[in-house]
């Protein structure tokens, strides 16, 4: 666990993009630095699926001479970030973390990779992630390893991501969560992880998992960078009719005002039961935190998510069977056995199984719904236990009962589109980060931004960073 003094890479975004616009700090000059940096420490991590070394120095250079000119875009302007390698990249690889896709160079970049670029982004490169964005990495891959400590979890689907951004080898990073996959990896590398409501962001040109629990989201270094990225990437597209309507805040903004008068509902029962003493004690103290900024603790009684836990892998399923069929079964062979095992699944539920579980969506999401009448936030864990050692991880196969913990305080929410911010809370016995979430009323990510960065003023746990 480390809490050195800071370097160039181990700056917030915001805090870089400050730098950025008054001129003392050249986009040239970081983005040396970054890829050099990459270059190095990455032969370790293995974060990276594909660095785009050369194109990023095309773009430093072009943000310097333009904000050098007085044309300076917007936070983002010059600052190095990495995508992972599910959003299409025109030109450049996107294999989603198969084997299958290895070669696949897209014709044009996802809408959320165009509106990084066009906000004057510098693209780094592509990050690993599992294959398919589901729970295990391609027999092909190596999988990234923890910053923090190599033996233990480094999250799932987006351990690119949270390696790369932990470990200072981009500024923030864009992710995607269907039923953890922001947050886990969030948690384990103790970073900040913004999963925004189902459809805020536009999914056209992100490789489907399960369109309708896949959420696009990034995961940065603090909540202000988070809020600096989401302003850029939200918003309607014509590319896809599903994204939202709603006009998009301006979400910076947010981040100046306080926690007080805020409203933040607590069920002690479910945040308590089966859940380890540290991550109590993490959620406890994160309560505290509020209250002395002024916020209002509340008691609440969730709805009972088991159901929708045992529903969400089949869900899952049924929807990925579609995203594959271009492929499967026709190249199992080309599969990894979990993902092939998870495609099988789907194509075998009944219609009218699958009929019950978007019922039962529909039914939760309305009682969470109903949650958000008296409160404005939801205060719960990442997931109810200490980071993992890779030795549990790799029994999760054998026992069902923990993968169902691991998925508790995470999936329900991509089953009704809630949004979530994983919040860096403290650290365990053994010096692993732990997170706790907050969860708002659909489209409320401007009052997540509000009490994130509230809560980052008065911490100091999202500024620690690993030594490596």
């Amino acid at each position: 666990m480390g809490a050195r003094t800071t370097d160039l890479h181990d700056l917030e975004l915001t805090q870089l993009a400050g730098r950025i616009r008054a001129r003392e700090i050249s986009p040239v000059t970081v983005t040396g630095e970054v890829l050099a940096r990459i270059s190095i420490v990455d032969k370790v991590l293995g974060s990276y699926a594909f660095v785009m070394a050369d194109a990023a120095m095309a773009q430093a250079e072009a943000a310097e001479a333009e904000i050098a000119a007085g044309h300076y875009r917007g936070p983002l302007h010059g600052v190095p970030i990495a995508v992972k390698d599910l959003y299409w990249t025109e030109g450049f690889p996107t294999a989603a973390g198969m084997a299958i896709h290895r070669n696949r160079r897209p014709n044009e970049d996802a809408t959320v990779v165009r509106r990084l670029k066009e906000a004057g982004a510098v693209l780094l490169g592509k990050l690993q992630l599992t294959e398919g964005a589901y729970s295990d990495h391609h027999p092909s891959v190596t999988p990234p390893k923890n910053p923090w400590n190599a033996d233990y979890w480094v999250g799932i689907s987006s351990s690119g991501p949270g390696a790369a951004t932990a470990a200072g080898l981009c500024y923030g990073s864009l992710a995607s969560d269907t039923g953890g996959s922001i947050r886990w990896p969030s948690a384990a590398n103790g970073v900040t992880g913004f999963k925004p409501s189902w459809g805020r962001a536009s999914r056209h040109g992100v490789f489907e998992l399960a369109p309708t629990l896949d959420h696009v989201g990034p995961m940065t270094r603090s909540a202000a960078d988070a809020a600096a990225m989401l302003g850029v990437i939200a918003g309607r597209d014509s590319k896809d009719p599903t994204a939202s309507l709603a006009p998009v805040p301006d979400y910076l903004a947010a981040s100046r005002l306080d926690a007080r008068g805020l409203r933040i509902g607590i069920d002690a029962a479910w945040n308590s039961d089966d859940v380890d003493a540290t991550t109590q004690a993490v959620v406890s103290q994160a309560a505290e935190t509020f209250c002395t900024l002024g916020a209002s603790i509340g008691e609440v009684k969730f709805p009972d998510v088991r159901q929708a836990i045992a529903d969400w892998a089949c869900n899952c399923a049924v929807e990925a069977a579609v995203a594959h069929e271009a492929t499967y079964p026709a190249r199992k062979h080309e599969y990894g056995p979990v993902l092939a095992s998870v495609l099988d699944g789907g194509r075998a539920l009944a219609g009218t199984d699958y009929q019950k579980i978007l019922l039962r969506r529909l039914e939760l999401r309305g009682r969470i719904d109903a949650l958000f009448d008296t409160i404005d936030l939801l205060l719960i864990p990442a997931h109810p236990f200490a980071p993992l050692t890779l030795a549990t991880i790799r029994t999760l196969g054998e026992q069902p009962e923990l993968i169902a913990k691991l998925q508790r305080f995470t999936c329900p929410f991509n089953m009704t589109g809630h949004p979530t911010l994983t919040l860096p809370g403290g650290f365990s016995e053994a010096g692993l980060p732990v997170a706790f979430q907050l969860v708002a009323a659909h489209l409320g990510e401007a009052t997540l931004v509000r009490a994130g960065v509230a809560f980052q003023d008065v911490t100091s746990w999202h500024r620690r960073r690993p030594v490596i």
